[in-house]
């Protein structure tokens, strides 16, 4: 399988990739566009939230809420890489499985996540899992 995006310059430091026929713009000034180390970030965010999804879904222990945090720590010389990412996983719900929920991250990251494993050969990649369960109802 092979995939293709197409970039264009727009002009200054502006860019417009078509991903599947959906526009990302990427661009270092703030409010126009998101800078393409962060979308390497978001692209593994979302690469290892898929897969933590889908593995959730067929334990039939799917969270009330799930949001992914990513953080990385550049290098200081040219050119700057992320010498590491950090990963935080942070479920809510009533009903949370923590060894399902565990299971599903560590699978994502060590065996599934295509993503994870290209920046791991350039990064150090760690991970937390948060559990929020629902607060009981007041009254």
């Amino acid at each position: 399988m092979q995939h293709n995006v197409h970039t264009t310059w727009e002009g200054n430091d502006h860019f417009v990739a078509v991903v599947n026929d959906v526009p990302v713009a990427m661009d270092p000034t703030p409010g126009q566009g998101a800078s393409p180390k962060k979308l390497l970030l978001a692209g593994l965010a979302g690469c290892t939230g898929i897969d933590v999804v889908d593995m959730l879904r067929k334990m039939r222990a799917l969270p009330e809420s799930f949001r992914l945090e990513a953080s990385a720590e550049l290098t200081d010389e040219h050119p700057k890489v992320y010498a590491s990412i950090h990963l935080r996983y942070i479920f809510g719900g009533p009903h949370l499985d923590a060894a399902k929920i565990e299971k599903a991250v560590t699978l994502s990251k060590t065996k599934y996540c295509g993503v994870s494993a290209m920046l791991a050969k350039a990064s150090n990649i760690t991970f937390e899992v948060v559990l929020e369960p629902a607060s009981p109802a007041n009254g």
